[in-house]
């Protein structure tokens, strides 16, 4: 039984290294832990609601009201690593929010963060200590997405934009400066809300249930990376931030200190135990799904297996702990696109509906 444990484990240390050089060896002008960009879909059913955040300034969030106009159902949908100024990838992209409102869930898109990992950072991103001193806030920047898929951000590492002039204090602002300002304006609970992001978003989403978990009783993660202390992938983060806008990983976390160890589901996930949070863990299997033949497609086949191999080992690490409460959904085809995560989103929202609220 033991033998059998050690070469599972060697299995499992063994894919990750091999998708971690795969995620490192990706050409820039695609992120290795976030999504594309495109044209904006803007959606007139939200509106915007901007909050002061301190350091960051007013940043603005996109709402959607539930369809019977309750103010007790509330999710929380973070983007990816090419997070926009204007929009959400969620908007731009895909449905999910009519089909959330459509079952009686209030919807909340933050917008911005672009390579956040909607964490609390240690400094301003800057390379060697010297930031640009010239990035505009979160809110008021009229900046779209940086290193979008036209190319790299490597380029933008000196350059200017949102965290470079100022700290992110993404976690900050998610658990304490937008529930109070939503409770105190348009009346929403605070209490059992829910919260599902893709990509950097997933883990980011993790958490904060772990560490809110008064607010959110229910998290999800699409294509998440869930193990971001396993061989390799702190340099991997580092080159996907590069090329998403020219962040520095260094100045969000040190290397494997409290702060690093904090945004690591692997390692928090006895927290979600303790909670009882409610999981939804997905991340399909890399392999097309009618997808075009296009070097876009070669590229996120490698970072949803990637996803995969972190989400699978975070479902070893769960039930290693008797993590009992989670929904895993692994799809035979599907890369690293929003189609996946649209797809996924709606299979989710029964059980969302049922643990929120």
């Amino acid at each position: 039984m033991r033998g059998d444990r050690r070469q599972r484990s060697r299995g499992w240390l063994k894919k990750s290294v091999v998708g971690v050089a795969l995620a490192i060896t990706l050409p820039f002008g695609v992120s290795a832990v976030g999504a594309g960009t495109a044209s904006a879909a803007f959606n007139p059913d939200g509106f915007d609601f901007y909050v002061d955040s301190g350091s960051m300034g007013p940043v603005k969030s996109r709402v959607f009201r539930a369809a019977d106009g309750n103010t007790s159902r509330v999710v929380y949908a973070l983007d990816g690593m090419r997070a926009r100024q204007d929009l959400s990838g969620w908007e731009i992209e895909t449905e999910v929010a009519r089909a959330l409102t459509a079952a009686n869930i209030n919807v909340v898109m933050p917008i911005g963060g672009q390579s956040s990992f909607y964490a609390d950072w240690n400094a301003p991103s800057s390379l060697l200590g010297m930031g640009d001193g010239s990035g505009s806030s979160s809110g008021s920047s009229s900046l779209s997405s940086s290193g979008s898929s036209s190319g790299s951000g490597a380029f933008q590492i000196m350059g200017g934009g949102p965290g470079k002039s100022y700290r992110y204090t993404w976690e900050t602002f998610l658990s304490q400066d937008l529930p109070n300002a939503l409770q105190s304006r348009l009346g929403f609970s605070r209490t059992r809300n829910g919260v599902f992001g893709l990509s950097m978003g997933g883990s980011g989403a993790l958490t904060l249930a772990a560490y809110h978990p008064d607010q959110f009783s229910f998290a999800g993660s699409f294509s998440g990376y869930l193990n971001i202390s396993a061989p390799g992938m702190r340099e991997a983060i580092r080159v996907a931030m590069v090329d998403a806008g020219g962040y520095n990983v260094d100045s969000m976390a040190p290397p494997w200190g409290s702060q690093w160890l904090h945004m690591d589901p692997f390692v928090f996930a006895p927290r979600l135990k303790a909670n009882n949070t409610r999981l939804w863990i997905s991340a399909a299997s890399g392999l097309p799904n009618g997808d075009p033949v296009a070097f876009s497609t070669l590229n996120g086949m490698g970072l949803e297996a990637l996803a995969l191999v972190n989400s699978r080992a975070f479902q070893v690490r769960a039930a290693s702990l008797g993590i009992n409460n989670v929904t895993y959904d692994f799809p035979a085809a599907g890369i690293h696109n929003w189609r996946n995560w649209e797809n996924e989103v709606n299979r989710m929202i029964p059980d969302l509906s049922n643990n929120i609220g």
